[in-house]
């Protein structure tokens, strides 16, 4: 009878076992979005400027391009804080901070991050020609009212303190590396340079600045990809991945070059590039995500790439996959479930997949969406009015960027053999 027992319980633990869901692993990204108006609203434009302190020894400059530092104050030795503030809320929190400093002596100071209804999203950067940068040593940062868990607003300090060494020299201390309209446009150039991709304008910003569109072309073919990136300004590491992709594509390898015979490349790197040179957390300077006008095009930034898509349409072009690069807690995609878009749209996990088996190093979770109306959404406006499989491509914040060079140059070798595959 006890044999019978156990041998029950057994059975049962075993079948507890394997009913089991496997425990959720990294991030599991966002929820639904909410619709909101994208009619534009005040923004509050920083002053740009130079404090100086200790009797004009020591001073602090947001003004350069992405530049953000709200106020500043010296609390007595060599101690100072800091206020970064949004450029208007209701506002996701990505705190975005960028600024200079520098002293007629050299020293050490430290500097205290504070935020507007925040708390301290991004590791320091620093670097001394606001090209090249490194993490800031880790042993020159404290954490203060440290957060919970390992992803989100909530699981990083509410503020820190830093230790920077300072002289004559400037030194940038950085949310992330920073790139510019003016940097990111001698990147565009620097491509342009080979005679099959040019590079024009296909609007202006809300406050003038230039839409610049790569284009990729070596024939008369009607095919064609469509790849946009920096919706949100601080969002640099879907930059930096998609600054790989762009170039695998657009390289001498064989495999690029018998891509660009059947299909042509389209690219806008910088969608925001007023709120990138503001130095804004989120929106542009309508005051307005971005991301949220795929549907009523207030703004002058989506108008531009949507007038583009419906010009090349009328010329005839066929949109087979477009890619949306952004940055947030860690890796993630977000494609549309092929429940809506059938065997269409199965390309873009058959590139999922393919990408997965070759870069098994670092997890990226996939977070298929059954919602496409309204568009609201880049992915879902790419596939709703032009019939593109469409992807949203996320990178974590704090993604090594070796990976996001890596995994940039392998999206795009894997995209070039699917399509390859299906001519």
């Amino acid at each position: 009878m006890k044999k019978a027992f156990y041998t029950a319980l057994l059975i049962i633990f075993i079948i507890a076992c394997k009913n089991q869901k496997p425990a959720a692993q990294g991030y599991q990204g966002q929820g639904k979005s909410a619709v909101v108006s994208t009619l534009s609203k005040p923004v509050q434009k920083q002053w740009k400027g130079i404090w100086t302190f200790d009797d004009e020894t020591t001073f602090f400059s947001n003004d350069f391009e992405s530049g953000r530092l709200n106020g500043i104050t010296a609390d007595g030795n060599n101690h100072y804080t800091t206020l970064i503030t949004a450029e208007n809320t209701p506002v996701n929190v990505s705190p975005w901070y960028a600024f200079k400093v520098w002293s007629k002596t050299p020293k050490t100071i430290t500097i205290k991050m504070t935020y507007q209804d925040s708390r301290s999203r991004y590791f320091p950067k620093i670097s001394t020609d606001g090209k090249n940068f490194t993490p800031l040593d880790s042993a020159n940062f404290t954490g203060i009212n440290k957060g919970t868990g390992d992803f989100g607003i909530k699981a990083v300090p509410e503020f820190v303190e830093i230790k920077v060494n300072i002289s004559e020299k400037h030194t940038f201390i950085t949310a992330q590396e920073l790139y510019g309209s003016t940097r990111v446009k001698s990147w565009i150039d620097s491509l342009s340079s080979k005679a099959f991709i040019s590079t024009y304008e296909i609007g202006k910003s809300r406050e003038k600045r230039a839409m610049n569109l790569i284009a990729v072309s070596t024939g008369n073919h009607k095919k064609a990809v469509m790849v946009i990136s920096r919706q949100h300004p601080p969002e640099v590491t879907g930059f930096l991945a998609m600054k790989s992709f762009i170039e695998t594509l657009s390289g001498d390898s064989p495999k690029a070059q018998k891509f660009r015979e059947n299909y042509d490349l389209f690219v806008v790197p910088l969608m925001n590039p007023d709120g990138v040179d503001n130095g804004n957390w989120r929106h542009n300077m309508g005051g307005i995500d971005l991301n949220r006008d795929w549907q009523d095009f207030n703004q002058p930034e989506t108008r531009s790439v949507r007038d583009f898509l419906v010009k090349k349409e009328s010329e005839g072009y066929e949109f087979v996959f477009g890619a949306d690069f952004h940055s947030t807690w860690d890796d993630i995609y977000y494609p549309i479930d092929t429940t809506i878009t059938g065997e269409k749209g199965k390309i873009v996990f058959d590139w999922i997949n393919n990408i997965t088996s070759r870069l098994p190093q670092k997890h990226t979770n996939v977070k298929p969406s059954i919602d496409i109306k309204p568009t609201m959404v880049s992915r879902n406006y790419f596939y709703v009015n032009h019939d593109m499989p469409a992807i949203v491509f996320e990178l974590g914040d704090n993604t090594p960027r070796d990976f996001l060079k890596l995994k940039g140059q392998v999206a795009a070798e894997e995209l070039m053999d699917l399509l390859d595959g299906q001519r």
